[in-house]
């Protein structure tokens, strides 16, 4: 007797959805749409882009269904969609990102930063950042600890070598300590 929809995992749905099972599909939408919504938020700051970019999403990925090879992770699959739709955007609407200095002084190692700050004060300061931040850099900290991506998953999303995105969330931590050092504890 076969499994229940709601019992696969998301691999064996894209198989079924790939020899064209909508309800397999549906079931995948059912599962990351709102997750891959947030993300969109996320980067972009408009609920509504966030929901058209998020459908515009799915539909490309049911119109690759057809190309989807058993064993290929589905998560970094439909990622890499969002991904370049999101950059396309941004592209778009802001062609020239803001360089971040490889040898800027805010990139301090040593910075331990410890938060002795109400979590939503914080929560609304790193908010700040991380929309300040280039876009390459926040959309690799979004993947990576908002999405909870691999570096390897990444990698093959960004079609980044895994030392440059490590090196880069690296970085975008750095700045990120930095910009909240105000809030450390004294």
């Amino acid at each position: 007797m076969p499994l229940r929809l709601s019992a696969q995992s998301d691999e064996q749905l894209m198989k079924r959805a790939s020899r064209g099972n909508d309800r397999a599909f549906e079931e995948l939408y059912n599962r990351h749409a709102r997750r891959l919504q947030g993300f969109f938020v996320r980067r972009l700051g408009n609920g509504e882009l966030a929901a058209d970019l998020m459908h515009d999403t799915f539909l490309r990925l049911y119109d690759a269904r057809e190309r989807y090879r058993e064993g290929q992770n589905f998560r970094p699959w439909l990622y890499t969609i969002a991904y370049n739709l999101c950059k396309n955007h941004v592209r778009k609407t802001h062609p020239q990102p803001l360089p971040v200095s490889e040898g800027s002084d805010y990139l301090d190692d040593d910075t331990d930063v410890e938060v002795e700050l109400d979590e939503t004060i914080l929560r609304d300061a790193l908010r700040e950042v991380l929309l300040r931040l280039p876009e390459p850099y926040a959309m690799l900290f979004s993947l990576h600890y908002e999405e909870e991506l691999t570096i390897p998953q990444i990698a093959q999303i960004t079609s980044l070598p895994e030392g440059t995105v490590k090196s880069r969330l690296h970085k975008t931590m750095n700045i990120i300590k930095q910009n909240l050092k105000q809030y450390e504890s004294r």
